[in-house]
């Protein structure tokens, strides 16, 4: 009898062992995004550009130091409330060792005190609101997406000169407010005459459009509106249906977009901005690698976001490697701060104070290219890291 329960009990001990063991082989990342909503399209590219990154980085075996990367997908559906129970269940039920995400920088900052709480890293890709790794940010949070203060400063410097008049046309939220205020302190000579911020989800721009129209066209000098906008409908069609240069001699400034959004770029040849990502301004092997898989497999070009999840894979794998597959969380901090890595953008590094990412940003000219369904951005000066001083923004 007492044979038969150490038997037992040897049989129940081996059963429950196997589940822990089995899971210390593997690599548990929650990538919590928005698969629907607003701006489901950019959190489709992400999650490609993620897959495709893990894959590349791992040279197609999905592991690093022999443990298996297991991915869990879940869709905040663009909803801050929901986007923070996603990732608290992820750290707390499906036992992730990191998390990456969200796609709307309301959504991220929601999320910010749960990876505290959790003591988890949260990869943010590819919220881009300066506070997430500004005043909101903790130890916890990286970013490999770039911030608000990255787009604006480098925007500023195709439009930044003496005479220039400026309307911002931003979204009523966390992107288009952080995004107009670094804007504004990155301009050194132009001047903002009117801030305009319309909902997320407006369709109908005439009273929006007008305002700006009513700051600007008395104005002396250059004239412009800098449209700071994500998802949802852009505001581009609208402003060319006002042949604004020809009425007004008011221009029109942006930074980069996905492929879809770009084509009413087509409508503003000779139009500049900066952008974070198009598929054919970085020349390097890993971008190289990217473009060439992502035809493969879509018949496409990469886009925007793609570029952003692939990003993030690359550092998810870098820092494995060099921790030797350990994804103790103060051992991975210790090691991500400070840490450069190859992208398809070429090498980032992560700021030790902010854990921002440092990278390059494209300056760019509109090209109508009857080969393209979009406006082509043709680049003119690689901005790079040491040549924009993006400021710390948190308080640690």
């Amino acid at each position: 009898m007492q044979r038969r329960s150490l038997v037992a009990l040897a049989a129940l001990s081996a059963a429950v062992s196997l589940p822990a063991f089995s899971q210390s082989r593997e690599i548990r990342i929650a990538h919590i995004y928005s698969k629907t909503g607003l701006l489901e399209a950019y959190g489709k590219q992400t999650q490609t550009g993620l897959m495709m990154g893990l894959s590349y980085a791992t040279g197609g075996t999905m592991e690093v130091a022999g443990k298996k990367i297991v991915v869990i997908e879940k869709d905040d559906q663009g909803k801050p409330d929901l986007g923070k129970s996603l990732l608290a269940a992820a750290y707390a039920d499906d036992k992730v060792d990191l998390a990456v995400g969200p796609t709307s920088s309301g959504v991220a900052l929601a999320m910010l005190p749960v990876a505290e709480e959790y003591k988890k890293i949260l990869l943010v890709e590819p919220a881009v609101a300066d506070s997430i790794t500004g005043d909101k940010w903790n130890r916890y949070i990286f970013r490999t997406g770039r911030n608000s203060s990255q787009d604006a400063i480098s925007n500023a410097a195709a439009m930044d000169r003496d005479g220039v008049s400026i309307v911002t046309l931003a979204q009523d939220y966390a992107f288009g407010r952080d995004g107009v205020t670094a804007f504004k302190q990155a301009l050194k000579h132009a001047r903002i005459v009117h801030e305009e911020y319309l909902p997320q989800t407006t369709t109908d721009f005439t009273a929006g459009i007008q305002r700006a129209v009513d700051a600007l066209k008395d104005k002396p000098g250059r004239k412009a509106i800098e449209v700071i906008w994500a998802g949802g409908t852009p505001p581009f069609a609208a402003l060319a249906a006002q042949d604004l240069k020809k009425r007004y001699g008011i221009e029109v400034f942006t930074g980069g977009n996905i492929l879809p959004a770009m084509a009413s770029y087509k409508n503003f040849p000779g139009m500049e901005g900066a952008t974070y990502y198009y598929f054919g301004i970085p020349k390097n092997p890993v971008n190289d690698a990217m473009v060439a898989a992502h035809y493969k497999e879509f018949k496409t070009p990469p886009d925007f976001f793609t570029a952003g999840g692939f990003s993030a894979a690359m550092a998810i794998v870098t820092a494995l490697r060099k921790t030797g597959g350990d994804t103790n969380t103060n051992k991975l901090i210790k090691t991500m701060e400070g840490m450069s890595f190859d992208t398809p953008k070429g090498k980032m590094t992560f700021r030790k104070e902010d854990h921002q990412a440092m990278q390059s940003m494209y300056h760019f000219r509109i090209k109508n290219d009857p080969a393209f369904a979009w406006g082509v951005p043709e680049l003119v000066h690689e901005i790079k890291p040491e040549e924009m001083q993006i400021p710390i923004r948190n308080k640690r």
